[in-house]
């Protein structure tokens, strides 16, 4: 019998990091066939070449696409869709699998998902039917919904969004988040292995920071980016620790302004281009929130019990626990959203926080429908709500 070949796609060390765990399943899997195609930000200098991170996890890279150029701007981004569409193309005519995987919504995955559409490859997408309401991922990740054939959200209102979009029920499965699968399967360090890892000693109070770009936002996500940075100037006994931007619009930017503030406070603040799922999951343990307006925040910092301080529009309209707070991009938002963090009442939330996105085994229950679906014909229907149901 033949294995079903399945390549998965990754054009970032975040949505790698989240892959993992089902690369693995798949691979150990004697009826699969993992092939791997990388991307985007891993063959990047700039972004710390986290292709050789894949390789040093013992996975076999089938194809390298080069696709990003490195301008930032609309019309840069624009483009490298473009170039991506023309390498993808080739790669998957050497590779022919049999069901290709994307994760979540950024312009990388959109061009690939539009190129193994055009090849007639049943696309498998997951994370779709979530809401980014400050991002033109939000644009992305409902066109690669509506060009894929299997759908795996992480919630359940996601599934029936999905659905929305016009998806038949029998192809769209809530298996949870694959963020939670690494906090589970991953042995995490202990708090001297993560002061020896980051080459420091834990402070009093601690804090990891991320913050991508505001895509669709009027205001300047670099000028948002610095108000935030007046703000942690303030706090006090308080360690900060910055993993670096994504290469959307301004991501740049924001990565210069990471490096002169370090730079300046070389006692307090620390950055990292990228720290690893091991490195960045077990930071998270330690930390007293996670800061800024990346995914993590809301999917995986709950299952820690920590806070989550949400700055602006960028995750807005995602489901999140108890434990984030959202704020606005200004200064007395941030100081007060602070305040409430370290609030006794705050803490006593913490204590009781259930992660709404699951409890893990993400990536066996994809792996299994992967194996299993039965896909005679990529032709789909759009599936109609009825009138009560809208």
């Amino acid at each position: 019998m033949n294995k079903r070949k399945i390549c998965v796609f990754t054009g970032t060390r975040a949505e790698y990091g989240l892959l993992k765990p089902l690369m693995e399943e798949i691979s150990k899997d004697k009826d699969l066939k993992l092939q791997v195609l990388v991307s985007g930000m891993h063959l990047s200098p700039e972004f710390g070449l986290t292709y050789r991170d894949i390789q040093k996890d013992g996975f076999n890279i089938d194809e390298k696409v080069e696709m990003l150029l490195s301008s930032d701007t609309p019309a840069g981004i624009s483009k490298s869709i473009g170039l991506g569409i023309i390498g993808y193309t080739d790669a998957l005519n050497r590779l022919k699998p049999d069901i290709t995987v994307v994760l979540g919504d950024r312009f990388e995955a959109l061009a690939f998902a539009v190129s193994s559409y055009t090849l007639r490859i049943p696309v498998a997408h997951i994370h779709g039917g979530e809401i980014t309401q400050g991002a033109l991922d939000e644009g992305y990740r409902h066109a690669i919904t509506k060009l894929s054939f299997l759908h795996f959200t992480s919630t359940e209102e996601y599934r029936k969004r999905v659905i929305q979009l016009g998806e038949e029920p029998e192809r769209v499965f809530n298996v949870g988040a694959l963020g939670i699968d690494n906090i589970r399967g991953l042995k995490l360090l202990s708090k001297d292995q993560l002061e020896k890892k980051l080459g420091f000693k834990l402070w009093e109070k601690n804090l990891l920071i991320t913050f991508h770009p505001e895509t669709l936002s009027k205001i300047s996500s670099a000028e948002s980016f610095k108000i935030l940075l007046e703000v942690l100037d303030q706090l006090k006994n308080t360690k900060l620790i910055f993993t670096k931007s994504n290469a959307d619009p301004e991501g740049r930017k924001i990565n210069a302004l990471i490096d002169e503030y370090v730079s300046r406070n070389p006692e307090k603040a620390v950055a990292f281009t990228s720290m690893g799922q091991l490195l960045y999951l077990s930071t998270m343990r330690y930390v007293d929130a996670v800061v800024g307006n990346s995914s993590s925040g809301i999917i995986e910092a709950p299952s820690f019990r920590i806070g989550t301080i949400n700055i602006g529009n960028r995750q807005k309209g995602r489901v999140k626990a108890d434990s984030v707070i959202d704020c606005d991009p200004d200064y007395e938002s941030i100081k007060k959203a602070f305040e409430k963090l370290y609030s006794p009442e705050f803490k006593k939330i913490l204590e009781k926080t259930k992660n709404p996105y699951g409890e893990g085994n993400a990536s066996v229950k994809i792996k299994n429908i992967l194996k299993t679906y039965d896909i005679k014909d990529i032709k789909k229907s759009f599936y109609d709500l009825e009138v009560d149901d809208v």
